[in-house]
């Protein structure tokens, strides 16, 4: 089950939070959600859900979300790190849940040993620590089993071990065909949960793409050899882009390794070194929204 956000709008006075914002969560895999603060990200996800008023429309499987039989079950939200009664028992919470969404009480236990919060079921979450919390809400969001997932930055508070489960979760949750959205500020971890990416700065649209595709724009490949003053211009010539770094060697961008090292050979120049060089999620990130970043208070994310 796809998500389609189509043209989302949301201002709070002259302040443009989310402007014609149009993207599309893919089934099947894990999307980041990223941009820096301030980008929008957690109003466009209220836009998406229906729960603040703007323009524009998300479709889930085709259809607004008011218009499934059993909203629950089409998505499960977690958009608050405590979303939840403080003085109710986090079973007592998961039972209101299982209500609404009409699931048997049998589940509540499933999704709190899923967690790992059985043994403290009966307690009460105001007394939790942010990743107990964290995970309490993720417990209702996957409740009712639904096919598609929407997580405001769910890692918040986690400790490693917890976020390479959550990581492995999300992942499997998504293969089974269902549609995954995950905002977050973690870049290098963003990097090894998603396939897909949705970037923002000023809540317009940067990136609607995979990683590959976008970490890939920004590669380059670096090479060594016995007369760099002589390839250089044969790559120019090919149509690369060529920087001399000094010892490093040459950096290449517009040509892959195997062309390189055609050039290279067909030049008689030897190669010690012939290495692509791929930019990290979070170099890429940056170069992308720098001038989006907000250093004001507002808007979190």
């Amino acid at each position: 089950m796809a998500i389609d956000a189509e043209h989302l709008g949301k201002s709070f006075g002259s302040v443009r939070a989310v402007d014609d914002l149009s993207f599309t969560v893919p089934d099947g895999v894990v999307t980041g959600f990223l941009g820096p603060n301030g980008a929008g990200k957690s109003t466009a996800m209220r836009l998406m859900l229906g729960l603040d008023r703007g323009d524009g429309r998300t479709l889930f499987d085709g259809l607004p979300l008011g218009d499934h039989s059993h909203p629950s079950r089409v998505v499960g939200t977690h958009l608050d790190a405590r979303p939840f009664l403080p003085g109710r028992t986090a079973r007592d919470h998961l039972r209101m849940l299982a209500t609404e969404a009409r699931v048997p009480a049998s589940r509540i236990d499933e999704v709190l040993a899923l967690v790992g919060l059985t043994e403290v079921a009966n307690d009460r979450p105001k007394s939790f620590s942010l990743g107990m919390a964290q995970r309490l809400g993720l417990a209702g969001a996957i409740l009712a089993e639904p096919r598609c997932l929407m997580l405001d930055e769910p890692a918040n508070g986690l400790d490693p071990q917890s976020i390479q489960w959550l990581r492995e979760f999300l992942r499997h949750y998504a293969s089974n065909g269902c549609a995954v959205l995950v905002s977050s500020h973690l870049l290098h971890e963003m990097q090894l949960m998603a396939d897909h990416v949705v970037v923002i700065a000023s809540g317009r649209l940067i990136v609607d793409g995979t990683i590959d595709e976008l970490v890939s724009q920004r590669s380059d490949v670096i090479v060594r050899s016995t007369d760099s003053a002589r390839l250089m211009p044969l790559l120019v010539g090919a149509g690369a882009t060529v920087v001399d770094e000094g010892q490093t060697g040459v950096a290449v961008a517009g040509l892959a390794t195997d062309e390189v090292g055609r050039i290279a050979f067909d030049a008689g120049i030897a190669i010690f070194e012939l290495t692509e060089r791929r930019a990290s999620l979070e170099e890429t990130f940056m170069q992308l929204t720098g001038d989006g970043q907000q250093f004001a208070f507002g808007e979190s994310s």
